[in-house]
């Protein structure tokens, strides 16, 4: 399996089961004195550096069918100030059809591998082909902190491979020496100067350069104020390295306060979910599949450090992006991710299902997964807060907010020019809003109201549990129109509303402007 080329490495592999599936190799090792390391180095893959480095190289094929992580563990010594790892990997041509080699990378501590992340010290997936960790600092993705004597544990993790194997090489170096300061964290505040009770706009799933995005904090910052953002999420594929990172990017700013709230994209093999607000220093275990039946817990693990639950994008194409979880423990679902399309409108019929589901089982209006979109933005031209969700919330406050979403009190919006208000009123002035419930007699009159602005030539349709039951007509070219339809509680058991564009053909409909979650009708 693996083919051993240099001294401490041992040639016996031995296949670990569980949640976690996966082959760990025999063990790289290392001078146990930083004395031993200038000597040691002549004898291996590089030259010793300053306060003495020692390099091993390992080199292995991975063939088809692997398990979804193979460790290489390292035997790390005492007096070690820094560990670096590069790898590389064959990536030959492939057949019309047929993935080719796709190889992620981690590392966890003395600590070990056991579910939980424990040990864990960073993960960059395949965004980078190296990484160092020592005390005073660490590659973006990777947790800094002293690097101490034990079994470390480099992850690598076969994402797709090539029917020809996948062929890799891992080169691991060591520098000795007197450890730097390790650097208390900061984290940003959890609350904001906002508006009071009103409707704050936010963006809950972006990705930095702390894993596979491009863009420094401060510069997703700036976008998101340019963006008429008032909140954030941040959301790093399987890492909080990023948490303590933000803390210069919130509070007062000539364009507004701006409450960045933490969390991860914790993407999984069976699809991806966004930890939306959780703990600073939070860490969620990714390393299982649907089958594996240990979701339950790790959604516990949010709620426990203060986060809600979000399935991403769950209809996505990509490899693994496709949610397999279920939906039992959702706080919301991601219904649209990024620029609308295809997939995007198959999430939308999805969740519709589910609200006429919680209705068929007499949940009524507390138990139904509410909606929100985010922009899932990496890189230019990637942009920050298309689209947003909106949220009436009583301040900005990350409880606040959290709340808000989880009530469902909230629409999604393309753009900041676009501006929604939607309710429902009974016979005898009842009146609710969105994600409230109407609570009249079967067969009271009702009135549903949508004001829209920042939507020209678009259209307006209300969705029942029936489906389609009204669309306007076309709004002028300034944007702004006012909508209204008459029902009942025994006709619609919810209504909730879409502006759509012109469609592109025949009865397909347009792409989203806006949607908003339902207003339940009746007791």
């Amino acid at each position: 399996m693996c083919e051993d080329e240099h001294h401490g490495v041992g040639r016996r592999a031995l296949f670990v089961t569980g949640a976690a599936a996966a082959l760990t190799l025999g063990s790289v090792t290392f001078p146990s004195e930083a004395a031993d390391a200038a000597d040691a180095a002549g004898a291996a893959d590089g030259p010793s550096g300053p306060g003495g480095s020692v390099t091993r190289t390992v080199r292995g094929t991975l063939p088809t069918g692997s398990p979804d992580f193979v460790y290489l563990p390292v035997e790390v010594p005492s007096g070690v100030r820094e560990i670096k790892v590069a790898y590389t990997y064959e990536r030959p041509a492939v057949p019309a059809g047929t993935a080719g080699n796709a190889l992620d990378i981690g590392i966890f501590d003395q600590h070990g591998t056991e579910l939980g992340g424990r040990g864990f010290r960073g993960w960059s997936g395949g965004a980078r082909t190296e990484f160092f960790i020592r005390a005073d600092d660490a590659t973006p993705g990777y947790l800094p902190g002293p690097v101490r004597a034990g079994t470390w544990h480099i992850a690598l993790g076969p994402y797709t491979v090539a029917p020809q194997g996948l062929a890799y090489e891992v080169t691991i170096t060591l520098t000795y020496g007197e450890p730097g300061e390790t650097v208390k964290p900061v984290y940003p505040p959890s609350r904001a100067r906002g508006r009071g009770r009103a409707w704050y706009r936010g963006d809950c799933h972006l990705h930095s350069w702390y894993s596979d995005g491009r863009r420094t904090p401060a510069e997703i910052a700036a976008l998101a104020r340019a963006a008429g953002l008032d909140f954030i999420n941040t959301s790093d594929h399987n890492t909080h390295s990023a948490h303590a990172h933000w803390a210069d990017q919130a509070g007062p700013h000539p364009d507004g306060e701006l409450l960045i709230l933490l969390g991860e994209e914790v993407t999984t093999r069976n699809g991806h979910v966004v930890a939306l607000g959780t703990d600073p220093g939070t860490f969620v275990d990714w390393r299982y599949r649907a089958r594996d039946n240990r979701f339950g817990k790790y959604a516990r693990r949010i709620r426990q450090a203060g986060g809600l639950v979000v399935p991403a994008h769950p209809h996505a194409t990509c490899v693994g992006c496709n949610w397999k979880f279920g939906f039992g423990e959702a706080d919301a679902v991601e219904v649209w991710n990024g620029a609308y399309g295809p997939d995007d409108e198959v999430s939308l019929a999805d969740w519709d299902s589910m609200l006429v589901a919680s209705v068929r089982e007499g949940r009524g209006s507390r138990d139904w997964i509410p909606a929100m979109g985010n922009s899932d933005a990496h890189r230019d031209p990637d942009p920050v807060g298309t689209p947003q969700t909106v949220v009436l919330a009583d301040e900005l406050s990350r409880a606040a907010i959290q709340e808000g979403i989880r009530a469902g009190r909230s629409y999604v919006a393309e753009s900041k020019a676009v501006s929604l208000s939607f309710s429902a009123t009974g016979p005898k002035g009842e009146h609710a809003g969105i994600g409230g419930r109407l609570k009249v007699a079967g067969d009271d009159p009702v009135t549903v109201r949508l004001d829209v602005s920042g939507a020209p030539r678009c259209t307006v349709r209300f969705v029942t549990d029936q489906g389609v039951l009204h669309t306007s007509a076309v709004l002028p070219v300034a944007g702004s129109g006012t909508v209204e339809w008459r029902t009942t509680a025994q006709y619609a058991a919810y209504v909730r509303a879409e502006v759509r564009h012109e469609a592109a053909a025949g009865p397909v409909p347009g792409a989203l402007a806006a949607f908003t979650n339902p207003i339940f009708l009746g007791r």
